[in-house]
């Protein structure tokens, strides 16, 4: 046996190994120990091997899937061994010691998942390869769960924002990849070749055709072949279902990278989980497939206007009509997770219950189909969906008709076929019934004839049917007269059998094991009529998601009094009465009102320098616009009483502070990074909001950083951005930046305290009132008055010596200064271009770096 595990185990390499053994799952050496420590379960010993004690643990197979999810939210890989033979099998294959084989069937791993058990029912649960070709990245995605497939290409620096997008569940990648950042599994480079992707995919959806596959590039043909070749291995040759291929044009979404996700808490919370995010205040949802497509349309707002329309539009006809919202969310509410439940079956894990989910799925979605039908002016993308859910008539009859009103998840014990369907089976279980029926009449008559009331007919899974008396009555029973034949002495009562009994029992048997070959037949036949079908059925699947998440949007959009955005072609953000969602549901909670503000960037004012006090509101006002921007390109409402805005195509928050222990990254190391990709990315159309920069440094770096960085995004990237600071020379710069506006949160000191209003105003803070906020934060008096008399010492010097920012009143401009170092950069060029290399002496050539060096400024 230990021999038979080892081979597997060398198969299974770096996974934990799960060998079945009767009714549990095994594990064995340092698999053992891991198991036991990740599930908190007893570790033991069996037997030894190479002089020691074997470590082993278990767990029992009913149970197994919640061991499962205990594992793989630990990190862990398991690799599944059954049994491949019976018992009976393998004596006849080599003797009554011949041990049965078993074999790996499946490696369960956190991308390739399909039980609802081990899956989050609100979320994708995305598997990415990544493959590199022709200078450029190939990404293939898929929740196995669901079908969902798409191919990407992306240039080097946009992978980052794209995972990020996608967030994966498990990435694989070949094994020159080379991305020492991603935690990621490491595959054969030969998996992630082209033109054995392009083979791969035309096998898998059985195209005579490669013309469907032109459209994508080698990079993504490349991906796809290391990710069908990984979910061949996971299910050791069982393919899951997939929908065709979609390619995901990258310039199609609204870009976020991974440091602007985390800040804005798009689907998660900065301490993690989906409480406090913004998905988890929009999600009105009622089915999980919508929770599902909601998260990824936050997660991918779009940057085509039409489309944001036609959602808007959908959005708005379900809003207006608030009867007809709350019919069709009672419906859909109703109607189990088709994506999923065909998903399993697909791979080869339904169950009849699956199958009768998408049979009432179907016959819903037929219903909500003809209601729909009759309402008048429907959106033309709700003409588009409707069709989806045609079609499907015939397979339902079939499940109606074959399937009982609530299938079991388990088909081996039968009894899932409907009454009536089958007249063979229908015969087969009659006889069952009456074959019961004759054990109870024998029972009856066995007390008349032997006078013992006690006397009753039972079943265990070892004896099958048996008579039992109590011990007292067994002599009775024993002698050869008595027609029955001893089987077992228990404790308290006796055990035999008999001629009739033998004879009904076996007809029982035969009816019952022929009834459940019958139902296990008709399984196989309903399963092949589904997957028939399963495009047609995803189809339906996606069309009820988008109905779900239209309709959830417009319940969120009636509960908040939110409006529907328009759309310019001009780069400007007018927003009136924007209010944050998440901060304004926290605060209606505590009863508390929140305070809305406009908010209108321009061509000509499309940089806002926000001043004034800490916690007075300029961080939620920064965020609360960036996420009005989001959710209107993912065609939502807004929190905002109207909003107009164009377009915006890369979207960045540098907002908090935080640092990265593990690359070794400081507060403000994290800040300049984070901050020089928004100066090298921001176009003309992104939207930037931008908070305390420069602040983890000393105060003269942090203000020349910042003052650059305003400069910057004015002069170079001429995006629509906000800046938030604490320093207030900035405000010189509105003198020369023409582009460039003041406000600041206003803020009043009433007896000696300080009363946020939480209104951004123009004009600039006239001071900070940082001491004022730390008395209300409870520092002691002693130090309160210690830093007033420290205050009013350095403002004395300030107003003698012009403060942090003299000096700068004969600063360059930003452009002259960039005009400056491209000259010097010409001047140096054009004399090195002007040189004859090959006739300057070694003395000759000291003396020209010399010179090179002082006209590039540096000491010599």
């Amino acid at each position: 046996m230990m021999a038979q595990y080892l081979e597997l185990k060398q198969k299974a390499q770096d996974c934990l190994l799960f060998y079945r053994m009767g009714d549990f799952f095994e594990l064995f050496f340092d698999d053992a120990k891991a198991a036991a420590k990740t599930l908190d379960i007893a570790l033991t010993t069996r037997g030894q091997h190479g002089g020691e004690p074997v470590p082993m643990c278990g767990v029992p197979v009913h149970a197994a899937e919640s061991y499962l999810a205990k594992l793989i939210r630990a990190g862990h890989r398991v690799a599944i061994a059954e049994q491949t033979e019976t018992p009976e099998e393998a004596k006849a294959r080599a003797g009554s010691k011949a041990l049965v084989a078993r074999d790996i069937i499946r490696f369960v791993t956190a991308g390739t998942l399909t039980e609802d058990s081990l899956l989050e029912a609100w979320s994708h649960n995305m598997l990415v390869a990544l493959a590199r070709a022709g200078g450029v990245v190939g990404i293939a995605a898929a929740d196995i769960s669901a079908g969902h497939f798409e191919l990407i290409q992306v240039e080097e620096d946009a992978l980052g924002a794209e995972l990020a997008r996608i967030n994966a569940s498990e990435v694989i990648v070949p094994e020159d990849f080379g991305a020492g950042w991603l935690d990621a599994i490491i595959r054969p480079k030969a998996e992630f070749d082209s033109q054995a992707g392009e083979e791969a995919l035309a096998a898998h959806f059985a195209l005579d055709d490669r013309g469907a596959l032109s459209a994508f590039s080698r990079a993504e043909l490349a991906a796809s072949g290391g990710l069908l070749a990984y979910l061949a291995h996971a299910g050791q040759g069982k393919m899951p279902f997939l929908k065709m291929p979609v390619r995901r044009e990258v310039a199609a979404h609204l870009a976020i990278d991974q440091a602007t996700r985390d800040s804005l808490e798009i689907v998660e919370a900065t301490g993690g989980g989906r409480k406090g995010s913004l998905l988890h205040d929009l999600d009105r949802t009622v089915m999980a497939a919508g929770a599902r497509q909601l998260a990824q349309d936050i997660s991918a707002p779009l940057l085509d206007r039409g489309a944001i329309e036609a959602r808007l539009a959908l959005t708005q006809w379900f809003h207006d009509a608030p009867l007809l919202r709350s019919s069709v969310r009672d419906a859909l509410k109703a109607l189990p997770d088709i994506a999923r439940a065909l998903g399993r079956v697909a791979a080869g894990r339904g169950s009849p219950r699956d199958l009768g989910q998408l049979r009432d799925a179907l016959d819903g979605a037929r219903n909500l189909r003809e209601r729909l039908a009759l309402q008048e002016e429907r959106p033309l993308l709700l003409g588009r969906l409707l069709p989806a859910f045609d079609g499907h008539g015939a397979l339902v009859d079939l499940l109606l008709r074959a399937l009982i009103e609530t299938p079991p998840t388990e088909h081996a014990q039968g009894g899932f076929i409907a009454d009536g369907y089958d007249a063979a089976l229908d015969q087969l279980r009659q006889t069952s019934r009456d074959g019961r029926k004759a054990i109870a009449a024998l029972e009856a008559r066995y007390r008349d004839q032997t006078g013992i009331n006690s006397l009753k007919i039972k079943h265990n899974a070892v004896l099958g049917y048996f008579v039992e008396v109590p011990s007292r009555h067994g002599d009775a029973l024993m002698s050869e007269e008595s027609g029955f034949t001893h089987r077992q002495t228990m404790a308290g009562a006796v055990r035999f059998n008999s001629a009739e009994l033998h004879e009904e029992a076996m007809r029982i048997v035969q009816a019952g094991s022929h009834a459940i070959a019958a139902e296990t037949a008709h399984l196989e036949e309903l399963t092949e009529a589904v997957l028939a079908r399963r495009e047609e059925i995803a189809a339906t699947a996606d069309a009820l998601a988008r109905i779900d998440v239209a309709a959830a949007l417009a319940e969120r959009a009636a509960e908040g009094g939110w409006c529907c955005p328009a759309f310019d072609d001009a780069p400007g953000l007018a927003i009136t009465g924007g209010r944050h969602p998440v901060v304004e549901s926290a605060l209606a909670a505590e009863g508390e009102r929140f305070i809305a503000n406009d908010c209108a960037l321009a061509p000509d004012s499309r940089l806002w320098l926000v001043s004034g006090p800490n916690m007075g509101g300029k961080s939620t006002f920064l965020r609360q616009n960036a996420l009005i921007v989001l959710l209107a390109q993912a065609g939502s409402f807004v929190p905002a009483t109207s909003a107009r805005l164009g377009l915006v195509d890369r979207l960045f928050s540098r907002v908090g502070a935080s640092d990265n222990l593990a690359r070794g990254q400081s507060t403000f190391m994290v800040e300049m990074v984070e901050t020089a990709a928004i100066l090298a990315q921001a176009t003309e159309r992104s939207f930037v909001i931008l908070d305390e920069v420069g602040r983890g440094t000393s105060t003269y770096d942090g203000l020349a950083i910042a003052w650059a960085v305003v400069e910057g995004i004015h002069e170079t990237n001429r995006c629509r951005c906000l800046f938030a600071t604490h320093y207030h020379e900035l405000t010189r710069l509105a003198e020369t930046l023409d582009a460039l506006s003041l406000h600041h949160v206003r803020a009043k000191e009433y007896k000696g305290d300080l009363v946020l209003l939480h209104e951004v105003a123009e004009g600039a803070a006239d001071r900070s009132y940082g001491i004022a906020v730390a008395k209300l934060a409870g520092l002691p008096p002693e130090v309160l008055a210690r830093a007033k008399d420290v205050l009013a010492r350095l403002e004395k010097g300030r107003a003698e010596t012009g403060g942090l920012a003299a000096g700068l009143g004969d600063l360059p401009l930003f452009s002259a200064a960039l005009d400056a170092v491209e000259a010097k950069v010409d001047k140096l060029r054009d004399k090195l271009s002007g040189l004859d290399i090959d006739a300057l002496s070694p003395r000759e050539a000291l003396d020209l770096l010399y010179e090179l060096k002082r006209e590039a400024g540096e000491d010599s």
